[in-house]
C-alpha cells in the first residue's frame, strides 16, 4: 500500500463527511430559526472570496482530483450549479464515491507518478511527484476551502464546533 493511500483516502472520508454533517447542522439551522438557507451558501467571510457554496465545490474538487490524477484515472468534470443544501449533499457523496472507487493498488505507484497541473487558471502546466503534489498542492488546498466552509458557518450563526470539523 502506498504511503498517498494511507493518507488521502482516510483524509478525504473524514473531512468530506464532516462537510457532509455541517449541512445537515445547516439544514437544521435553519430550518429552526426560519431562515433561508440560500443566504448561507451565498455568505462570505470577505468581499473578495469565495462563497460558501464554492468552498465545497472547490473541495470536493481537490479531493476527486487528486484520487483520479494519482491512480492514472480522467478527473470527471462536474458543473458547479449547486444551489442548495441537498445538491451540495449530493456532490460530496458524488466526490465521496469516486475517492472510494480508487483501489489502494492503483495507487501503488503514486508517490512517484509524475503528475501534470496547471496551479491557476492562468498558470503554464508544471510537473511535480505525487509526494509533492499531495503534500504541496492537494492536502493545503483540500484543508484550506474545507476550513474556510465551516468557518464561514460559524461566522454566521450556526452552531457548530472544532468537533464538527474534526467529524468527532
Amino acid at each position: 500500500m502506498s504511503a498517498i493511500s494511507q493518507v488521502i483516502h482516510p483524509a478525504f472520508a473524514q473531512i468530506l463527511g464532516a462537510l457532509d454533517a455541517i449541512l445537515d447542522k445547516l439544514d437544521a439551522h435553519c430550518t429552526a430559526k426560519k431562515l433561508d438557507p440560500s443566504v448561507f451558501l451565498s455568505a462570505r467571510l470577505y468581499p473578495d472570496m469565495f462563497p460558501f457554496t464554492r468552498q465545497i465545490q472547490i473541495a470536493c474538487d481537490f479531493a476527486k482530483g487528486a484520487a483520479c490524477r494519482l491512480s492514472g484515472q480522467e478527473v470527471p468534470s462536474w458543473p458547479d450549479n449547486e444551489a442548495s443544501i441537498a445538491e451540495l449533499k449530493a456532490r460530496i457523496a458524488k466526490t465521496r464515491a469516486v475517492v472510494d472507487g480508487v483501489s489502494t493498488e492503483s495507487l501503488a505507484s503514486s508517490d512517484d507518478r509524475i503528475i501534470k497541473i496547471k496551479l491557476g487558471r492562468n498558470a503554464p502546466e508544471t510537473e511535480m511527484s505525487g509526494q509533492t503534489y499531495v503534500a504541496n498542492v492537494v492536502l493545503p488546498n483540500f484543508y484550506f476551502h474545507a476550513t474556510t466552509a465551516y468557518a464561514i458557518l460559524r461566522h454566521n450563526g450556526v452552531e457548530i464546533g472544532k468537533n464538527d470539523f474534526l467529524a468527532r
